[in-house]
This record gives C-alpha cells, structure tokens and sequence, in this order.
C-alpha cells in the first residue's frame, strides 16, 4: 500500500535546505528509474478552441479574447501522420487533447479509431478530453488507451479562484471513471497562477493520497498569454517550481515526473534541475497544443549537453 501523506509531513520536505531536497529528490528517482533517461512525449490537439470551461489559464476557452479560433475535430489521417512523424522523432508516448468541457457520445467512435490506429504504432497513447462517464472511460479503456489526463491544476481550496464552471470534486470523480476502467492515469497541475507554495503542497497532498496515485504527474508552469485572466500573473520563483517537482518525486516515487507546459520560459540551467530533482519526461515538438514549447534542435542540444537520452519505443511495431 502507497504511503498515506500528511500536509504538515509533506511541508517539513518542501522546507529543507534546497541542496539537501534534491539530493533526496534524486536518491529517490535512482531507486526506481534510470538516472539519465527522459521519456519524449508529444502532444496534439485533436481540437482546438471554444471551449465552455472558463479556466483563467486557458487561451482555448470561449470566455477569453485570445485570438484561438474554434476547430472542429481532426480526421483519422491528420492524426495519423503527426503520430508517425512523433515517432521517427524519438517519441515513445503520443498524447491526444481536445478542448471540451466533456467528451460527446457522439465522438467516441472517431476518438476509439484513432486509438487503436496510434496503438498499431507501438506508442504509449494517452487522451485529455474533459470530463468523463463511466461507460465512456470502459470503451476508451476497450479501444486500448494507457492513459488519461486530467489535472486538478491546484489545491481545492484556491480552485475556484482559477476555475468557476465544474468543481474540484468533478475532477477527482472523472479520476475515479478512469481508474475504475482500469486506465492508468496521469494528472498534475500548474504551477504560478496566484496560489502559494502550500497550496502547491496541497495539490501533491490530494495526488499522493489518491487510492492508487497518478502514474503521471505533469507539473506545468503558467504561460502567461495575452487576452486571458492571468496573462500579467507575477511569474513563480524558480527555486520554488523546482521543490515542487522535488516534492512529487519523493512523495509519489514511481511515477513519472511530466515536465510539461512552459518550458519555454524556463532557462537551461532551470529544466536541468528539475532534472536532477526527478522530472524525467518531457513533451517534444514546436507546440504544445496552442502554446509555444522549445523546438526539437533545442531540447537535442540540451539532453546532450545533459548527457539525457529519450527512451525507445518499440520499433517493431508499425
């Protein structure tokens, strides 16, 4: 059984000497991952825009003048070859977004089918499609999906200062759908929109404490992005983002560490140290759905400089 945390416990880690958590961080990570290799993962959004949620982070939500256009759902042999090209670029594991409050019955057999084409790729295929019912996880489950995402984004008590259409009990429902389905799941949060470092805490709390914790956990740093609430948002201390990461590798140890959004405000030297402090994947490609990300020459040079490598998909599969 998972260990169960208590926040005061879980505060007396994120406190100590910033030298001594990553070096506690990262004994962790070597006793269940290999200490220099970095899960590539790419993601894609299957549709864009016009989304009914009113998240203040979100540059895809109706309620912001952001200049994101509405889209309509991509087509099996769109997605196919940004699976294949994922692919040859090293990635191991092809994540699918789209940007609605919950997934339509009636778009479950085109999400089902470009389930289990991607599968045929040999990628680790994971879906983010909003809110879900519990015969929609079971045939999503049934088309072959390894994961779900679907993040808490902060602690339940600062979520209605970011979010006011679903409530933080809505997200852990559709956690329990999926796990109920037997889909693993991948669920984090982000990091800069105004919470404080307990809040941060906090949410790491609820996702240790889950049943089974998330096999994934993305730690996104807020990109402030012009037309939404919190484009002037005051940016998060570095050091800080960096213990948050610690903190989910000590607290949920088998998990991958999902450095996920923002990436491309963070400096070279930052991602390092969320490196050493136990992040060990990250997403590949020019775009992170709507948002900019650090182009693949970029992220080379830096896993090489880093002595990093990506891990392998199976090949043999196509």
């Amino acid at each position: 059984m998972e260990k169960k945390w208590a926040f005061e416990e879980a505060k007396v880690l994120f406190e100590l000497p910033f030298n001594q958590l990553v070096y506690d961080a990262q004994t962790v990570h070597r006793q269940h991952f290999l200490p220099n290799t970095i899960q590539i993962s790419t993601l894609l959004s299957i549709k864009t825009g016009g989304c009914t949620e009113d998240c203040k982070y979100c540059p895809q939500s109706m309620h912001h003048n952001t200049g994101v256009e509405k889209g309509s759902l991509l087509g099996l042999d769109e997605v196919m070859e940004e699976a294949k090209e994922a692919r040859k670029k090293g990635a191991s594991r092809f994540c699918m977004g789209a940007a609605w409050r919950s997934l339509r019955d009636k778009d479950m057999p085109s999400i089902c089918e470009m389930i289990r084409e991607v599968k045929k790729l040999g990628l680790e295929v994971c879906m983010t499609l909003g809110l879900l019912k519990e015969e929609q996880a079971v045939k999503l489950k049934e088309a072959g999906l390894d994961f779900y995402n679907h993040n808490i984004d902060t602690s339940e008590e600062f979520y209605s200062k970011v979010i006011t259409t679903r409530n933080f009990q809505s997200r852990l429902d559709t956690i329990e759908c999926v796990r109920k389905a037997g889909i693993k799941v991948c669920c984090g949060g982000i990091i800069g929109m105004g919470e404080t470092n307990n809040d941060r805490i906090k949410m790491l709390v609820v996702l240790a404490n889950l049943d089974e914790p998330p096999e994934s956990i993305p730690i996104n740093k807020l990109i402030r992005i012009s037309g939404t609430p919190l484009a002037e948002q005051e940016d998060v201390d570095p050091f800080d983002f960096v213990r948050i990461v610690a903190l989910a590798r000590i607290m949920i140890p088998k998990s991958y560490v999902r450095l996920s959004a923002g990436r491309e405000q963070m400096s070279d030297e930052m991602q390092a140290l969320c490196f050493l402090a136990g992040a060990n994947s990250i997403f590949y490609g020019e775009k992170l759905l709507t948002a900019e990300n650090p182009t693949m020459q970029k992220d080379n040079a830096l896993l090489k400089r880093l002595g990093l490598r990506g891990e392998v998909c199976d090949k043999s599969l196509h």
